[in-house]
């Protein structure tokens, strides 16, 4: 508990203090000062609780006031939002449950407790993997047995009917889809899983609504106040302006940014589908609803708020509309919010964009962890080259991050994959990056001669020659191929590629995702074309539903068949998981290249504090060698035992790793 008395709190009153802090904001804060102590004793609240709160507010104050300032300042109506804006924050703090106030507590003096060796991650659509939250609960035992210490839930609150973007058209952030639950059952779960030691995760999605939200309805009946929370133009000579410089996302499903609405006679913004309609950020009004709605989920006990869409949540004519500095400035709004009343919760980006913009969202104070979506496109890369040239390039310079963050890297997502490489590292290889797009996408489709995968096309564009990639794991791996033909080896070559893409991700550096399925080994899910709310999106292909009954194959003694891959690949992967959380080294993002004079390997080293770690990976169906002096040099000792084997290695000697082998080595 927090007990000091510093020169920002005196006799209940808030005083700023910080250097930096203009003469506005300082005033502002007195100004402030009464109303917020109005407030808490209109509630009878706790002394420690205003104390602690108070405590908070004064030390973000100067960024927060300079944040919404920068957004707002110009509104006539500024000091009325940023009053409603503290109210908002302070209701939150006094509301939220005891437990989750001492989890707070307990993460101010822990803030890197995310990047521990520790944390693994599982993603999961409910309704396809147990039905309901209800009987996710009952799962818990199984993520503990897997090795799972982060659980991200897709969306599960209440959608519109029929086609939802996959829950990202959100009716009620404060509702549960009745088909998966209620709100007291997310609570439920939540507690359940932190009694475990297990991180929740959900989506937050911020961006936009489903046009039968509350808010839309409003609109829609014609009240103003809530036409301007989204971009509703009566013609197309705006509208018109904005397409000049956007791009089109969902090119195949329609053809531009703005859809008619019958209704108000009016155009209405919606980047993605038609019925999820953009908000207006640049209205403080959306700013202060959607902060209410951020501080609701969160008090259901959740520790991580992954942020959709990131990319597009602010707008300015003549620009693209993706990554303005609005957005940033937007996102640290929200965090410093979350700093002063759920202090204990993180943020996660969503930003499948140019590399370089990828890292603008990830700091401290915006989102601390972040996926990684170039190292995931350029691990499938590698796979179909078997070079690591273009990964070890771009590994060289975008890896590292401030500290206090944290990559979170997967290997397949509910989403696609796309090739979000930068064009100049490929052009420094001498690599064209158009050509070479169009190269993985005909090798993951399986129209390039001698491809394994098994992927499908998705938003495949043929004006621009654009595509994305859907698929599950195994089946981009090759499994599902080497099951058609009945070809013993290459099984066991689709099996050794899974477990190489896994072994990096959880060893390079972050927080290591599973999309709950690849423990199976589970196929492409051809079916999903029999529900009409599907069928038009070919992502479903890899968003198959669990089959419990792989779980009796973990005890069997089949000895070869399709149970035993299953059985193997499950096995293989709670080991792998097992030895990273046994190894300190993997703690942390410190993370170097090692050169190995050899394109198709890659090579690195973690060091944690005295804790070192090389690991070794072959991308090629062949042995692959690397120069043990080289060991010796990075790793500093003549001997090394390779954690996932126990086998030994002297340095005197070439280290040759198997066909797609992967190596995590201590000194001995």
């Amino acid at each position: 508990m927090i007990r000091s008395n510093p020169k920002g709190i005196r006799n209940g009153s808030i005083v700023s203090h910080a250097s930096g802090l203009s003469y506005e904001a300082d005033l502002s804060l007195r100004r402030l000062s009464p109303r917020l102590q109005a407030f808490w004793d209109s509630r009878d609240a706790d002394e420690e609780l205003r104390h602690e709160f108070g405590l908070r507010l004064v030390d973000n104050w100067d960024e927060l006031f300079a944040l919404l300032f920068q957004l707002y300042g110009t509104r006539y109506d500024f000091f009325y939002h940023l009053e409603q804006i503290l109210i908002t924050a302070a209701t939150a703090w006094l509301d939220r449950p005891e437990e989750l106030r001492d989890l707070d507590r307990h993460r101010i003096n822990e803030p890197d407790w995310f990047d521990s060796e520790k944390i693994v991650g599982g993603a999961l659509y409910v309704d396809l993997f147990s039905e309901n939250l209800g009987k996710l609960a009952d799962s818990i035992d199984y993520f503990k047995e897997l090795g799972l210490t982060y659980l991200h839930l897709m969306p599960l609150f209440a959608v519109r009917p029929g086609d939802n973007d996959g829950g990202y058209a959100i009716s009620n952030y404060r509702s549960v889809d009745p088909r998966l639950g209620t709100i007291d059952d997310l609570r439920n779960l939540a507690t359940e899983l932190r009694k475990a030691g297990i991180v929740l995760v959900l989506d937050f999605v911020f961006n936009h609504t489903s046009d039968d939200h509350d808010w839309a309805k409003h609109a829609q009946s014609g009240d103003p106040e809530y036409q301007n929370f989204y971009y509703i133009f009566p013609d197309r000579t705006l509208p018109d302006q904005y397409e000049r410089t956007l791009r089109e996302i969902f090119p195949t499903v329609r053809r531009g940014n703005f859809t008619w609405h019958d209704g108000m006679q009016s155009w209405v913004w919606t980047t993605f589908n038609s019925f999820q309609w953009d908000l207006n950020y640049s209205n403080p009004s959306v700013f202060r609803a959607m902060l209410e709605e951020m501080f609701f989920i969160s008090s259901t006990g959740i520790d991580i708020l992954r942020l959709d869409a990131v990319a597009f949540v602010w707008k300015q004519m003549g620009t693209s509309c993706e990554n303005l500095p609005e957005a940033h400035t937007l996102i640290q709004a929200f965090s410093r919010l979350a700093r002063i009343a759920t202090p204990s919760l993180l943020f996660k980006s969503e930003a499948i964009v140019h590399p370089d913009d990828v890292v603008k969202y990830i700091s401290p104070e915006e989102c601390q962890i972040s996926y990684n979506p170039t190292l995931m496109a350029l691990l499938w890369e590698s796979l179909a080259t078997h070079e690591t040239r273009l990964l070890t390039r771009s590994l060289s310079h975008r890896h590292k991050l401030p500290k206090h963050t944290a990559w979170v890297n997967y290997l397949r997502c509910h989403d696609d994959i796309g090739w979000t490489f930068d064009d100049a590292d490929a052009a420094a290889l001498g690599i064209n990056a158009y050509d070479h797009r169009q190269f993985l996408n005909q090798f993951y489709t399986g129209q390039f001669k001698g491809s394994f995968a098994r992927g499908v096309p998705f938003q495949e564009n043929l004006e621009t020659g654009d595509m994305r990639i859907a698929g599950t794991l195994a089946s981009l791996a090759g499994l599902e191929h080497a099951i058609e033909e009945g070809d013993e080896n290459e099984k066991e070559m689709s099996i050794r590629r899974m477990l190489l893409l896994q072994g990096i991700t959880l060893s390079i550096g972050g927080i290591p995702l599973l999309y709950l399925g690849e423990e199976w080994g589970m196929l492409n899910d051809y079916d999903f074309v029999k529900d009409p709310a599907k069928a038009g999106d070919t992502r479903w292909v890899h968003r198959p539903r669990m089959q419990w009954e792989f779980l009796h194959e973990l005890n069997d003694t089949i000895a070869s068949g399709s149970g035993s891959i299953r059985k193997r690949i499950f096995r293989s992967l709670q080991k792998l998981i097992a030895t990273r959380k046994a190894l300190p080294a993997l703690a942390g993002q410190q993370m170097e290249l090692v050169a190995t004079g050899n394109v198709h390997l890659l090579s690195f080293i973690r060091i944690n504090e005295s804790y070192r770690l090389i690991v070794i990976a072959n991308f090629t169906d062949q042995p692959q060698s690397v120069d043990g002096n080289r060991l010796r040099t990075v790793g500093l000792g003549r001997f090394f035992k390779d954690a996932l084997t126990d086998r030994e290695f002297g340095t005197s000697e070439d280290i040759v790793l198997d066909a797609y082998e992967t190596l995590w080595l201590m000194r001995v």
